[in-house]
């Protein structure tokens, strides 16, 4: 696995899981303050969120960089 290669695996896979951890936690406010959507978030934690997701992401890339470069999966001509 090239650096390119690499680089552009851990982003997708970033983006990814941020979209799956995004919905964790919503809780909308009980009343809403004028100029305010209803279904906006009370406290959307972005940051932590963001974490978790740099977290996971790197987990999972490392899983991935592994199986390749020890050629468990190949998916090349035998």
């Amino acid at each position: 696995m090239t650096i390119v290669t690499g680089l552009v695996a851990y982003i997708i896979l970033w983006w990814l899981v941020l979209f799956m951890v995004l919905p964790w936690g919503i809780r909308t406010p009980e009343e809403s303050a004028a100029g305010h959507v209803a279904g906006a978030p009370a406290a959307p934690r972005l940051w932590l969120k963001f974490g978790v997701a740099t977290g996971i992401a790197t987990m999972l890339w490392t899983i991935a960089y592994v199986v390749i470069e020890a050629n468990l999966i190949s998916l090349r001509d035998p």
